[in-house]
């Protein structure tokens, strides 16, 4: 039962989420004006807004216009239910649980809207910043998992620098940006979060996945080593790999 209300409260979060995805790159409130059609315009009933379960009901399409509903919608508050449940199954009633369900809303947000805009929002890297500095003066929490202050600061300045130093050296040798700084933001969000010591496992992991999944493109042409790529997504997987390789990790560094 407790896994239903976490899933249920986890996807109404994703459908949150999904309202963030849609209007930060816009500058739009994500708390002020009712969802609405974007193709007929009218606002969306409460009743056909029902996480996962609206999306089913009305087959994908838009009760007023019949405008098919992008699977997008379903999906983000999917994994949000997923997530949740995934983080209350490890650590139950925690306050690890909750650090967990804020860093997986924002990951979700900054992942689609990397991947469409190839923007990461302040919006959501500085909050992160700050919880997870200020979470490593809690004595409680896993020591293991998250750094004490002093490495979560290092951590912080390491996952900007190290990105800060690609940015430069490849504009220097190439004379154009190679990465954006909402990338850097994002590893020294994380470095704040799990310390200095995950920004090079993260940075292999993601880089790695990252080329494999270009090369497919890179062999029948339709890209270069020089397209843009959204990298914010690479990250938030290099940091789900390190934090499901963590126990292994630690072995290979004791």
């Amino acid at each position: 039962m407790f896994y239903i209300i976490v899933f249920i409260f986890g996807s109404i979060w994703g459908s949150f989420s999904n309202v963030c995805i849609n209007r930060i790159p816009d500058n739009k409130s994500v708390i002020y004006g009712r969802s609405y059609c974007p193709k007929c315009q009218k606002l969306i009933k409460w009743y056909d807004n029902i996480p996962l379960l609206s999306f089913i009901v009305l087959k994908a399409q838009c009760r007023n216009c019949s405008t098919k509903i992008s699977s997008k919608y379903f999906l983000v508050e999917l994994i949000s239910g997923l997530n949740f449940v995934l983080a209350f199954y490890f650590f139950g009633f925690s306050l690890t649980t909750l650090l967990f369900f804020i860093l997986s809303i924002c990951y979700l947000i900054i992942f689609f809207i990397d991947l469409k805009h190839f923007i990461i929002p302040n919006e959501l890297t500085y909050p992160l910043m700050a919880i997870g500095f200020l979470k490593s003066f809690d004595p409680n929490l896993d020591i293991d998992l998250f750094p004490n202050f002093i490495d979560s600061l290092i951590g912080g300045c390491f996952g900007y620098t190290i990105i800060w130093l690609i940015i430069f050296v490849y504009k220097k040798l190439r004379n154009k940006e190679g990465m954006g700084l909402g990338d850097a933001k994002l590893l020294s969000a994380i470095g704040f979060w799990f310390g200095w010591v995950s920004i090079p496992f993260i940075i292999f992991f993601s880089s790695a996945i990252a080329l494999v999944s270009a090369v497919p493109d890179l062999i029948k042409n339709k890209k270069n080593l020089s397209s843009q790529i959204p990298f914010g997504p690479f990250i938030i997987i290099g940091n789900l790999i390190f934090l499901f390789s963590f126990d292994y990790i630690k072995l290979f560094l004791s």
